[in-house]
């Protein structure tokens, strides 16, 4: 729906923002815990709604959407959907492809969020697939639907990442490691925050945090220009 904040679906699950556990000082017990909760969320095969508010370099710059099949098309996906979706997606990787196995019994590692992000007739899909084994994000999506079908508008699979609609703005979180952090231990995140600006998705605003850093101390933020 359009004209406001869209209202979760009767089978939203109930799984704790990624960025929350990208910025948590302990990544081990929150990997752990957000599994549970994501296994769990996944059991009952529902999508999520999320407030209004890439790895191809070439997406991340706005590249040309391209149109996909209608036959994939429904008024919400849920988690089959968008892995068919993916699967029939030639901008989509072939590794991102193959980690879009079940869990678990129809237990698909894809989490969904709709919003405003492109002004169109009908809210816009963000889809985050992660692994199985960890949550680690490995793409992230955004589809806007157009006369009866998903185009692929945004894309980045640069792991670990995550995107999420924030207050109508796509705002996409990557980890930072430096040479000889473990997974589990990056060294800090970045936030780019991207807005649809004249048919594609441009970034404006970007900041970066380190973990290390005193509790307390505000993230460096840089303006796009």
């Amino acid at each position: 729906m359009r004209g406001g904040l869209t209202e979760p679906g009767p089978t939203r699950p109930d799984l704790a923002p990624v960025r929350g556990i990208f910025q948590a000082a302990s990544t081990a017990v929150v990997v752990l815990a957000a599994l549970a909760l994501f296994v769990s969320a996944c059991a009952t095969g529902g999508t999520g709604t999320r407030d209004e508010g890439p790895a191809h370099a070439a997406a991340e710059a706005g590249a040309s959407p391209s149109a996909l099949p209608s036959a994939v098309v429904s008024p919400r996906l849920d988690r089959k959907g968008a892995v068919a979706l993916l699967r029939s997606d030639p901008k989509v990787s072939e590794a991102v492809k193959r980690d879009l196995e079940p869990c678990g019994t129809d237990q698909y590692p894809v989490d969904l969020f709709y919003g405003d992000l492109t002004g169109g007739s009908a809210d816009d899909v963000v889809v985050n697939v992660v692994t199985c084994a960890d949550l680690v994000g490995v793409g992230s999506y955004v589809y806007r639907e157009e006369d009866g079908s998903y185009q692929n508008v945004f894309q980045t699979e640069e792991p670990p990442v995550y995107a999420e609609i924030d207050r109508g703005d796509l705002v996409v979180t990557k980890q930072v490691y430096e040479k000889g952090d473990p997974v589990a231990d990056p060294s800090g995140e970045n936030v780019i925050t991207y807005r649809w600006v004249s048919g594609r998705f441009a970034a404006v605003y970007r900041t970066h945090s380190d973990y290390s850093d005193v509790v307390g101390t505000d993230p460096t933020p840089t303006t796009d220009s």
